[in-house]
C-alpha cells in the first residue's frame, strides 16, 4: 500500500512539477516582498521585561515615577587632576550644554546645574571659569548628589541623560558628542540598544551567506557535483526566506535571539534535501524520472517526513518556556524546518526531474573512505563500549559543574567596547544599572515616612555588595525643611529626576562588586521591610530570567523527549527500535550538558536551549540510519554494512556541515554566537558518531558480517549483482 501511494505522489510531482515549481516562486516571491517590513527590536530589555513578573513589576515603577533608562556618560580628567579647579568643573559645564544641544536629548542630569540653586543665576562655562576655585569646589559640595555624581578621587563623574521616544537614535547621537579635556565614557541600555542593533544589521548581511557557501562546500565533498550541492541546499535556503517572510508579514521584529532562526533553518533543514539528492544520484542509470523519484522517495521519503516532525518538535519543545524571545525562537524556527520539509519532499523532486544527474563523481572527498572506516569501528562491539563508557564518565564529571550566566551582557565579547564601558562605570560608581525601589511615604506623615527610609537605607547600606542608597530621605538634615518639602513636592526638581509620588520615595541602590548571593540578599530584606515597597531593576529581572533559563532548560528538554518519543513510538510501532534511536542522542546530550559546564559557556539566554535543539535534530540521524538498516535487512546477513553505504555518507557529511556551516557564527560580533558554534560541533559530531557506531552494537552480529567473515561472501555478491 505504501509502495502504491509513493508511485503516486512521484508521478503527482514529476508530471505536475511545473504547477509545483510555480506555486513554489510564488510563495517566495511574496516572502521577498515581506523582507521590506522588516524592522530590528534593539531593545534588549523589553523582550526580557515582557511577560514575566519581575519584568513587569520594573515597568511597572518605572512608569508610576516617569523615567526611563538613561544613558549614563562618564567624564573623566587625566590622570592626577579632579573636579576641584573652575576650569576643570567648567568642562562638566560644556559637556552638560553639549549634551543639551543633541537631538532626542530631553535633560542632563549632572552634579553641575543649569542655574545656581542659591541665586538663580545661569551656571555656563564662561562663568564657572571667572569664580573663585573654592566657590566652584563648595557648589559641587553643596550639592545634595554629589556622592552619587562624583568619583572619591574627584578625577570622574557621572552624567545621566533622559532620551525621548527614540533612545536608541538619541544614543547613536550621544555616543558622537566630545568635549576636550575629558576623556567621556558612554553605558547603560540605551547605548546597548545602538550597539546591539548595529551587530544585527551586520549579522543578517554577512552571516547566512557565509552559512551557505560552508554548506555547499560539504556538500560538495560528498556529493562530488556543484550543481547537486546546491540543488540539495535550495529546500532550507528557501524555508528560511520564507520563515523570516512570515515574520514580517505578522509583525514581529528581529531581535538578538531570533536573529538565529534562518541559520538554523538553513543549516538544520539542509538535512532532507542533502539525503533526497543523495540517493537520486545513485539511481543516475535509470532514465526515468518518475521511477528515480519513487525510489527516491520511498527510501527516504518517511525518514524526511520523521526527521522533519522530530526537528521541529524539539523547537517546539521551546513553548512550553517562561521567556518570550526563547518561545518566538522554537516557533519560528520550527515553522521554518517544516517550510524546508515541504519543500524537499514536494519541490526539490520537482526541480530536480529536470536535470540530467550524473552517478557519483570521484570528486566526491567524504566517499568509500567514510563508509570503510564506519564498518571497521562496528565489527566488534569494543568501539561502541569505549565510546558509552567515555562520554557517560565525562557526564558525570561535568553535568554537576552546570551554572546559569546571570551576566546581563552575555551576549557582548569580552572586549566589546560597551562591555569595558560597563565595567568601567560599575569598576567608578558601582553599577552602569543601578536598582531602583520605593519606600513607602505617608503624605498625612511626612517625617516619620522620611525616618523610616533613612533607617532602611542604612540597612540596605550595611548589606554585602551595596555601595549607596539614594533617596529624598537622603537629603533630610543636609538642605533647610522647606527646600525638603519643596522636593516633595515637585516645586525642585533633582538631577536623577522624579523621586515621589502621593505615597512612595524613589531610591536608588548603587552596587559595588556583588554577587547573586548579595543580591538575593537585598531581595530578601525588602521582602521583610515595612519602609520598603519594591527592590527592582535590570540586575533583579536579569537574576530572574537566570531562573526561568534553567527551568527552561529543563522543561524544554523533558517536553523535546516526549514528543520525539511519541513520534517515534507511532513510526515505528515497535519499543525495542524507539529505545535504541533515543541511545545515541542521549549520549550526546549528556556529552553537550557537561561540555557547556567545563568549557565556562554555562547557560544563558541561547545555549539554554541548544540540547532540546539538538534532540529534535541529531535524532535524525538515528531515524535515517534505522531506515536504510530496516531496508537492508531482507536482503540478509550484513544489511548494516548496506544500510551504511546508503546513509553513512549523508549522516557523515550533515553532521560536518551542520558544525563546519555554523562556524560562520564565529564572525558574528555577538560572543553568544560562538558559543553556539562550539556547541554544536561537539554535538553534531558526538550524534553522529554514536549513531553509526553505538545502534549495531544492539544487533546481531550477522547484521555486520564481512566478505571476509564466514558467510559473507555469498551476501556481497548477491548484492553486487
Amino acid at each position: 500500500m505504501l509502495n502504491g501511494v509513493v508511485d503516486r505522489i512521484a508521478r503527482f510531482i514529476v508530471h505536475r512539477s511545473r504547477v509545483v515549481l510555480a506555486i513554489t516562486a510564488l510563495i517566495s516571491l511574496l516572502a521577498v516582498a515581506m523582507l521590506f517590513r522588516m524592522s530590528f527590536n534593539a531593545d534588549v530589555s523589553s523582550f526580557i521585561v515582557e511577560g514575566n513578573a519581575t519584568g513587569e513589576e520594573f515597568a511597572a515603577l518605572q512608569a508610576k515615577y516617569a523615567t526611563t533608562d538613561p544613558i549614563n556618560v562618564v567624564a573623566s580628567l587625566p590622570e592626577g587632576e579632579a573636579f576641584t579647579t573652575s576650569e576643570n568643573v567648567a568642562l562638566i559645564a560644556e559637556l552638560r550644554d553639549e549634551l543639551l544641544t543633541v537631538e532626542g536629548v530631553e535633560a542632563v542630569a549632572a552634579v553641575v546645574p543649569e542655574e545656581n540653586p542659591l541665586t538663580g543665576s545661569a551656571l555656563d562655562p564662561d562663568t564657572i571659569r571667572g569664580a573663585p576655585d573654592a566657590l566652584v569646589v563648595s557648589l559641587i559640595a553643596d550639592n545634595p548628589v554629589s556622592d552619587l555624581l562624583v568619583s572619591e578621587d574627584g578625577r570622574h563623574t557621572l552624567v545621566f541623560v533622559s532620551p525621548g521616544d527614540d533612545p536608541t537614535a538619541t544614543a547613536r547621537r550621544v555616543t558622537d558628542v566630545a568635549v576636550d579635556g575629558l576623556d567621556l565614557t558612554f553605558s547603560g541600555n540605551p547605548v546597548v540598544f545602538a550597539s546591539v542593533l548595529d551587530l544585527l544589521s551586520w549579522f543578517l548581511l554577512i552571516i547566512p551567506p557565509i552559512v551557505i557557501a560552508l554548506l555547499v562546500a560539504v556538500f560538495f565533498s560528498t556529493i562530488g557535483s556543484l550543481r547537486l550541492s546546491v540543488m540539495a541546499l535550495i529546500p532550507a535556503a528557501l524555508g528560511s526566506l520564507w520563515t523570516f517572510g512570515l515574520i514580517f508579514a505578522l509583525g514581529y521584529r528581529v531581535d538578538i535571539v531570533t536573529v538565529i532562526v534562518p541559520i538554523f533553518v538553513i543549516v538544520m533543514g539542509s538535512a532532507d534535501g542533502l539525503h533526497f539528492v543523495t540517493h537520486f544520484q545513485e539511481q543516475a542509470a535509470d532514465e526515468d524520472s518518475v521511477t528515480r523519484v519513487r525510489s527516491a522517495l520511498s527510501e527516504v521519503g518517511v525518514p524526511m517526513i520523521l526527521t522533519t516532525i522530530s526537528t521541529a518538535a524539539g523547537f517546539l519543545s521551546l513553548l512550553v518556556t517562561d521567556v518570550q524571545p526563547i518561545r518566538q525562537l522554537g516557533l519560528f524556527t520550527a515553522v521554518g524546518i517544516t517550510f524546508a520539509g515541504l519543500i524537499s519532499f514536494f519541490s526539490l523532486p520537482a526541480a530536480i526531474s529536470h536535470v540530467t544527474i550524473q552517478p557519483r563523481s570521484s570528486k566526491a572527498i567524504l566517499g568509500n573512505s567514510v563508509t570503510t572506516g564506519i564498518k571497521r569501528a562496528v565489527r566488534t562491539r569494543a568501539p561502541a563500549i569505549v565510546i558509552v563508557t567515555a562520554l557517560v564518565a565525562f557526564g558525570v564529571w561535568g553535568i554537576p559543574q552546570l551554572a546559569v550566566n546571570p551576566d546581563q551582557l552575555f551576549f557582548f565579547k569580552d572586549d566589546d567596547p560597551v562591555r569595558l564601558a560597563f565595567e568601567k562605570t560599575e569598576e567608578i560608581f558601582g553599577g552602569a544599572t543601578p536598582l531602583i525601589g520605593e519606600f513607602r511615604f505617608d503624605p498625612s506623615d511626612p517625617q516619620s515616612s522620611i525616618i523610616a527610609a533613612q533607617r532602611a537605607s542604612e540597612e540596605l547600606e550595611s548589606l554585602s555588595g551595596v555601595r549607596t542608597v539614594f533617596s529624598i530621605a537622603s537629603l533630610a538634615g543636609t538642605v533647610a525643611p522647606e527646600q525638603l518639602e519643596a522636593v516633595i513636592a515637585g516645586a525642585v526638581e533633582l538631577p536623577l529626576g522624579p523621586m515621589a509620588t502621593q505615597d512612595g520615595l524613589r531610591f536608588l541602590l548603587l552596587p559595588s562588586d556583588f554577587s547573586t548571593a548579595d543580591l538575593e540578599g537585598w531581595l530578601a530584606y525588602a521582602e521583610t521591610s515595612d519602609a520598603v515597597v519594591a527592590l527592582t531593576g535590570m540586575p533583579v529581572v536579569w537574576d530572574e530570567i537566570a531562573r526561568l533559563v534553567l527551568n527552561a532548560q529543563a522543561t524544554s528538554l523533558v517536553v523535546a523527549y516526549i514528543l520525539v518519543i511519541v513520534m517515534l513510538v507511532i513510526a515505528y510501532r515497535n519499543l525495542r527500535e524507539t529505545l535504541v534511536s533515543l541511545v545515541p542522542i542521549t549520549l550526546t546530550l549528556v556529552a553537550l550538558l557537561a561540555f557547556i559546564a567545563v568549557s565556562g559557556i554555562q547557560l544563558n539566554l541561547l545555549t539554554a536551549v541548544i540540547s532540546s535543539i539538538v534532540l529534535g535534530v541529531g535524532i535524525d540521524y538515528a531515524i535515517h540510519y534505522i531506515a536504510a538498516i530496516t531496508h537492508a535487512r531482507p536482503d540478509g546477513a550484513g544489511y548494516v554494512n548496506r544500510a551504511i553505504d546508503k546513509a553513512g555518507r549523508p549522516i557523515v557529511a550533515n553532521a560536518l556541515g551542520i558544525a563546519i556551516a555554523l562556524t560562520a557564527l564565529w564572525l558574528s560580533p555577538l560572543k553568544v554566537h560562538s558559543q553556539v558554534s562550539m556547541i554544536m560541533w561537539v554535538a553534531m559530531l558526538t550524534a553522529a558518531a554514536t549513531t553509526l557506531i553505538v545502534i549495531p552494537a544492539f544487533l546481531p552480529r550477522a547484521s555486520v558480517e564481512t566478505a571476509e567473515q564466514p558467510g559473507e561472501a555469498d551476501a556481497a555478491v548477491a548484492h553486487h549483482t
